[in-house]
């Protein structure tokens, strides 16, 4: 039998200890039931449920959800969409998402994959103080992906950002005179 301050009280009797706990006010837990005698411990029952789950809550409160997004370019994209698409995936990338990059090829465009590892590469590049390569650019059937994740002192930053007071919303109309 162990006490609730955890030292130990020796070998007692079934009803000795049930007596002993009763006087105390405490519940007589049994921790180790396959121990010859038998281990039991005088405990607040209760109040150790009650501190198990609160270190739950505060374990899941604590877990971080990752989500992957994903993006699609084509080999041929113009600058201006590329640099479209590019934003797309540093507001992923600075949400504390991985992005899912992938290049479409239609038709002969599979004969020339650089083109796509290029565009690959310019892009994790471009956001490299972002975000790094969680998996290198590669082909599966007519489509190329790369995997980026955001880099740990993006996610650290973005909760601060979050704050920080934001404007209501509204965009204000430019009146002519």
């Amino acid at each position: 039998m162990i006490s609730a301050d955890g030292e130990q009280l020796g070998i007692k009797h079934i009803r000795e200890a049930m007596d002993y706990g009763e006087r105390a006010d405490l519940d007589l837990v049994e921790v180790a039931p396959n121990a010859n005698p038998p281990v039991v411990r005088l405990m607040d029952y209760g109040k150790f449920k009650y501190q198990k789950e609160q270190a739950r809550k505060a374990a899941r409160k604590k877990q971080v959800n990752v989500n992957v997004r994903e993006i699609k370019l084509r080999p041929k994209i113009g600058d201006h969409d590329f640099n479209t698409k590019r934003g797309h995936v540093e507001r992923f990338l600075r949400g504390g998402d991985k992005v899912k990059i992938t290049i479409m090829f239609r038709g002969r465009e599979v004969q020339h994959p650089e083109l796509g590892e290029r565009l690959l590469r310019r892009l994790a590049s471009d956001l490299e103080d972002l975000g790094r390569i969680e998996s290198q650019p590669n082909l599966d059937g007519r489509n190329m992906v790369m995997v980026m994740a955001p880099k740990k002192e993006t996610r650290e930053a973005q909760p601060s950002e979050a704050q920080s007071p934001q404007p209501n919303g509204r965009r204000e109309r430019a009146t002519r005179s």
